[in-house]
């Protein structure tokens, strides 16, 4: 006979069961952090750790909607409910390239209790080209460098530039149709990373897919040529530049379309060096086959988990311009 559980709301807490809220030090103060969703919360709890004391603590969350409700937009439409002890904190999407110019770039630009990423989302601070080697060491436990990642998101970037100056264009008109976000992944998307040429093959694939949307593009909207070309010079006083275009493409496309099977790529060439080299050692046997059953319990970690436990962004300038921001609010607290 099966046994029935019970839905989880059936049952009756008691408060000895609910963990309470530590008590404030005297004198010091608690300010709700409100972010997007749950895998925002470690990000944001790392930044905001730098700047808790005895005057000042932080309490991150999401939206404290009954309906769970979650996401910026639920965000936005608490800023008439913020305050200093109350902030909301998001990514910037579009908004900081658009600088006011649709309506909600206009109130992320201006609310005063509001943070955001300056980067389109904490995703792409994420995969900051400097902090990826040291993915790779943790995923494999082997810290050969196997790729300069600076510059090959560089060339990446700029090989990319020209469609996303139209799929940003397209986003500030608010017609995706003009440019839709499934083509703008498939053009930018890589799927693999060829590290016999230390990555070129594959750039110069995607620059051939980019020249054709391109092509595309300008033969079916001219119209729209010269103004795509003059929001670019726009938004380089915004930090946009051919060689940091991955900083401010759409997150979730670098972190699943280009970073995760960039790395999966690498790390998987690197285990297996590792594991040639142990082979390869005197030993046999079974310390041997100890030394290869340690080895791979301790690489299990996958490249998704690590990527998103990762914090090595912070000499990123984006990551600065955020940093500075929530020190001049926390200077003005104190």
């Amino acid at each position: 006979m099966t046994r029935r559980v019970r839905p989880l709301s059936k049952y009756d807490f008691s408060e000895e069961f609910i963990p309470q809220r530590l008590s404030l030090k005297e004198g010091q103060r608690c300010v709700k952090v409100h972010v997007e969703g749950y895998d925002d919360v470690a990000f944001w709890r790392d930044i905001f750790d730098e700047f808790e004391s005895d005057r000042l603590t932080f309490e991150i969350s999401v939206a404290p909607r009954r309906d769970l409700a979650k996401g910026k937009k639920v965000l936005i439409d608490m800023l008439s409910k913020t305050s200093e002890e109350r902030i909301v904190c998001v990514d910037s999407d579009f908004d900081y390239l658009l600088d006011g110019q649709t309506t909600q770039s206009h109130q992320v630009k201006t609310a005063p209790y509001l943070f955001h990423s300056y980067a389109y989302s904490i995703e792409n601070l994420l995969c900051y080209a400097p902090g990826l080697r040291s993915i790779c060491t943790k995923a494999t436990k082997n810290d050969m460098p196997a790729l300069d990642f600076e510059l090959w998101f560089e060339e990446y970037s700029r090989a990319i530039y020209p469609v996303f100056l139209w799929y940003i264009y397209s986003a500030k008109l608010d017609d995706l149709t003009l440019y839709k976000l499934e083509s703008f992944k498939n053009d930018v998307r890589i799927q693999y990373i060829d590290l016999e040429t230390d990555g070129r093959s594959t750039i110069e694939w995607v620059s051939r897919k980019v020249a054709r949307r391109l092509e595309f593009l300008e033969r079916t909207y001219p119209q729209y040529v010269e103004l795509v070309a003059a929001e670019g010079e726009r938004m380089k006083a915004r930090d946009l530049f051919p060689e940091n275009t991955y900083l401010f493409m759409q997150g979730h496309t670098l972190f699943e379309n280009v970073t995760v099977p960039m790395l999966e790529s690498i790390c998987g060439r690197l285990r297996r060096l590792e594991i040639a080299r142990i082979n390869e050692s005197s030993a046999t046997g079974t310390p041997l086959m100890n030394a290869l059953e340690n080895y791979r319990n301790s690489t299990q970690m996958g490249i998704r988990n690590l990527l998103l436990t990762n914090t090595n962004y912070k000499d990123c300038f984006l990551y600065k311009r955020l940093r500075d921001d929530i020190q001049a609010y926390v200077s003005r607290m104190l």
